[in-house]
């Protein structure tokens, strides 16, 4: 911590960054929300204005008996799917259950085995009515209809010697040489499943040997906050063998031209994709969001070619949104976790090659309490930039042992700041102390911040890790919840936030106490403004997050108390000072030219007040 002007003003500078960013955040999502509400109050408002007065009941009945017959037109020469005739088939492997169904032969939802809700049952990823792959196939002169409006029939089940399940499903036509297969393979570990596609009778079934798959996909809602979820919730793909990605909210709907190599959802914790192996040729998605349920729903439509044997391979990766997990498979997954993206991408390295490995480390010895892991990860973290701590130490005391002298420059030459201003940057070249020294190392530490915030927004482990109050370290721990919402700062209190806040002030507080300008008004209530912003922008962060900002407090306001009264020698500087004084100085042709500015602008001065 700095302990002179310019170091305060740059965390100035830093706690006004750390505003617009989150004030940003906060009023793009307002605006995104308050745009849904009147969208959907104009079509609601429409819809009531234009319905007529129609018995309900009816209604419903009237609906089922025309898609009743709707699907046995569209059918032709393939059996339509009822929900009588729906059945149901799970595969399960130690990480997660999936559920198929023979109405149109696809994954009707998976469960994460690993992983609990809010109700305390498994994960479940899908499921909603129209989730799945399905895609048209023709059923006849002039007629097509999509294979989820379809019966297939379960042909059968297994497992291999290498621990691989299996299911296969058909869909058969009238004839007995037109077919169509599904084959699922699960794996004895893991999250990746394959779909194994075959089309006998492919010039009879689909138009130029392509299947125009539409994959549904529901993100429900898993985690405590509904809205920081959705700010955290992605749309990600590999297009032309580079990842992209669009956060829901700021935008609905991307097309390719281009080959696409796996499209994805990540809701922050969890991921949904579909990946095909020898890429789609082109294709689109869209989403929404206007959902107070579930975070997000997408819809794809992708091509995918068949190769001369009428087969396309598919894989679907359901579970978790973890770095390592990802990265396992080589399909470029993990790009989607979000360990910096977007204007904070500098820091990913960071965060993959450093702050990851390091705190797996650690909450390998910590074992269940990852809130050991994260104080462990501080203190490596604050061993790792001692030497710009220590510097900043340096640099704050060197500008405390000129205070007299500073002091004595304020009353030479009063309100003359011109004077002043230059007479201090002779003093500071004098005594060879660089006014910066302080503030440098200060800004340096400005990529360890957006790291950590990413990582502890990432993280997966942390969800439902306890930890002294809080049940939860990937959420806010809300000890104090105020049965209103307050603008800002919402409807809870942040124990670990008020903590942090308070750290800081008292940091803040101390720092200034030894600043060698103690005149400054502007200065006089910098120790209220960072902590300020803390409380209320930190409120809804996770707790993981908060807690290591307590501790790292906590270890500077140690630090500053050990480095001043113990390690630094205020004699020493005072004498190495008066040393460099008595040396012979030499100008760089920069502070030439700052010092013929300044002198300039006194002498214009001088003249304007002398008229």
């Amino acid at each position: 911590m700095n302990f002179d002007r310019n170091t305060v003003i740059g965390f100035v500078l830093l706690a006004l960054l750390f505003f617009g960013y989150f004030y940003i955040l906060n009023t793009e999502q307002s605006e995104v929300r308050q745009r849904q509400a009147r969208e959907q109050f104009v079509r609601d408002s429409l819809a009531a204005a234009q319905a007529p007065a129609v018995d309900s009941k009816k209604l419903v009945r009237d609906s089922i008996l025309a898609d009743s017959v709707e699907r046995l037109v569209q059918a032709g020469s393939f059996k339509p799917s009822t929900d009588s005739t729906a059945q149901l088939f799970t595969l399960e492997n130690k990480q997660i259950k999936v559920q198929f169904t023979t109405r149109g032969g696809h994954i009707n939802q998976i469960q994460l085995k690993d992983y609990r809700g809010s109700d305390s049952q498994w994960v479940r990823l899908g499921g909603a009515a129209q989730d799945g792959l399905t895609y048209p196939v023709k059923t006849g002169a002039d007629r097509t209809a999509m294979t989820d409006a379809l019966h297939f029939a379960f042909l059968d089940s297994g497992r291999t010697a290498d621990g691989i399940s299996f299911i296969r499903f058909r869909l058969t036509g009238t004839d007995a040489t037109t077919y169509i297969d599904h084959r699922f393979q699960l794996p004895a570990e893991g999250y990746l499943i394959s779909q194994s596609i075959s089309v006998n009778g492919v010039e009879r079934l689909v138009d130029d040997r392509t299947l125009r798959t539409q994959w549904d996909y529901t993100a429900l809602k898993q985690e405590q906050d509904l809205t920081f979820e959705k700010q955290n919730t992605q749309v990600g793909y590999i297009e032309n063998g580079e990842f992209d990605y669009h956060t829901i909210g700021q935008s609905s709907d991307r097309k390719w031209e281009g080959s696409v190599e796996w499209i994805g959802i990540r809701q922050r914790f969890f991921l949904g994709a579909l990946i095909a192996p020898t890429k789609f040729s082109k294709g689109e998605i869209a989403w929404t969001d206007t959902s107070t349920t579930n975070v997000a729903q997408a819809t794809a439509g992708m091509l995918l070619p068949l190769n001369n044997q009428g087969v396309a391979e598919l894989q679907y990766y359901y579970g978790p949104s973890d770095f390592h997990t990802l990265k396992k498979y080589d399909l470029g997954l993990e790009n989607i976790v979000n360990l910096g993206q977007g204007v904070y991408a500098f820091v990913r390295p960071l965060n993959r090659y450093v702050i990851l490995p390091i705190y797996e480390f650690f909450r390998g010895l910590s074992g269940a309490n990852l809130g050991l892991a994260i104080l462990l990860l501080t203190l490596f973290i604050r061993l790792l930039i001692s030497p710009l701590t220590y510097t900043s130490y340096l640099s704050g005391a060197k500008m405390k042992a000129l205070r007299p002298e500073i002091a004595k420059l304020k009353e030479k030459f009063g309100d003359d700041r011109q004077g002043m201003s230059m007479e201090q940057m002779k003093l500071f070249r004098e005594a060879g102390v660089n006014p910066l020294g302080g503030c440098i190392p200060a800004l340096l530490q400005i990529p360890i911040f957006f790291a950590l915030f990413s990582f502890f927004n990432s993280e997966v482990t942390l969800r439902g890790a306890s930890f002294l109050w809080a049940h939860d370290l990937s959420t806010y721990d809300a000890p104090i919840n105020f049965g209103f919402s307050i603008p800002l700062l919402g409807s809870h209190l942040s124990l670990f936030n008020v903590l942090a806040a308070a750290t800081s002030f008292l940091i803040s507080w101390y720092s200034m106490s030894m600043t060698p300008d103690q005149d400054n008004p502007m200065l006089k209530y910098m120790p209220y403004i960072f902590p300020v912003f803390l409380l209320f922008f930190f409120n809804q962060l996770p707790a993981g997050l908060t807690w290591y900002y307590t501790v790292s407090n906590l270890m500077t306001l140690g630090l500053q108390f050990i480095i001043q009264r113990y390690i630094i020698d205020h004699d020493k500087i005072l004498a190495q000072i008066e040393l460099n004084r008595k040396k012979p100085k030499t100008k760089s042709k920069w502070q030439e030219r700052l010092e013929q500015a300044q002198d300039q602008q006194k002498r214009l001065s001088e003249r304007k007040s002398g008229k």
